[in-house]
């Protein structure tokens, strides 16, 4: 059977090279004597996944992706288009729904992260009234919140589209949620989350990798990088595998009480890797492991 490779996205000013953002790691991984082959993220967004993958050679077999986010409704168009050229992800569109957005990884992680509620929502749909917010966050009782999608918040837009001072002020609620959708815009991805509010300490997150539910690597988050916590895993760890999907990341951090909890789950293969981090032990641990 041919060894799998990875899909990296090509770079859109030069179509012949990798993504700058990725080409550190596609050298790093070429050097293992992985094949490196590049898709058309651009095309895909668009809708024409085809034209995407044109590059992949037919009967080539099994891949990983390795690029910029991918909403997951083009995940499974991109799945469909490589099955069609007779190649295969290891990571398929349920394993990837399951891992990037939180709908798909919150019950099995529940009790190790805030507890969360949402609602379908799609770019461009009406707000619904500031009443279903408000019974919406009826679950959560009363204190602070976080408002997100699926997949991201706007951490940097704190007080104006992510955080909520008390749950049950519907109007304020109301007013951070309309700020959020409308800053997302056509990115808001599945709908709306609202999430109890628990105060972390500082000194940033750590991001754990997860092949085959092993933790291979802990590095820092891209939000702080050289800060790099030792989060206690045992508990995450029976979460990951019962969750099992093979790359996965758990973003932790470390709560005011003592306590290490999963702020998000993510796919690995969109997960971000700390500026100046080519990923030499992250695919050490991938191709070196024989989980490529």
């Amino acid at each position: 059977m041919t060894t799998p490779g990875f899909l990296f996205c090509r770079d859109p000013l030069r179509p012949g090279g990798v993504d700058p953002q990725f080409a550190p790691e596609a050298a790093v991984l070429r050097r293992t004597g992985a094949r490196v082959v590049l898709v058309d993220h651009d095309a895909l967004l668009a809708g024409d996944a085809g034209a995407a993958v044109e590059r992949v050679p037919r009967g080539s077999g099994a891949y990983r992706y390795r690029g910029w986010m991918v909403p997951a409704a083009r995940y499974e168009e991109l799945e469909r288009a490589l099955v069609a050229r007779d190649c295969v992800l290891l990571t398929d569109a349920a394993a990837y729904r399951s891992a990037h957005e939180l709908p798909g990884w919150y019950e099995t992680f529940a009790g190790l992260t805030p507890r969360s509620v949402w609602r379908a929502l799609s770019p461009g749909d009406p707000l619904p009234d500031p009443s279903v917010w408000a019974g919406l966050a009826s679950a959560l009782g009363s204190g602070p919140g976080i408002v997100k999608d699926f997949v991201k918040s706007r951490k940097h837009e704190w007080h104006e589209a992510c955080f909520v001072p008390e749950l049950t002020d519907a109007e304020r609620l109301a007013a951070v949620v309309g700020r959020f959708v409308e800053l997302q815009g056509e990115f808001l991805a599945g709908g709306v989350v609202l999430r109890a509010y628990e105060p972390f300490v500082a000194g940033g997150e750590a991001r754990v990798w997860w092949v085959d539910g092993d933790p291979v690597l802990v590095t820092a988050h891209p939000d702080s990088p050289g800060q790099v916590p030792a989060p206690g895993l045992d508990d995450v760890g029976e979460a990951v595998r019962r969750l099992g999907c093979r790359w996965v990341t758990t973003d932790m951090a470390l709560r005011e009480d003592g306590v290490w909890r999963v702020v998000e789950v993510g796919d690995g293969q969109v997960s971000g890797l700390p500026a100046g981090d080519d990923g030499r032990d992250l695919f050490g641990a991938l191709v070196g492991g024989g989980s490529v």
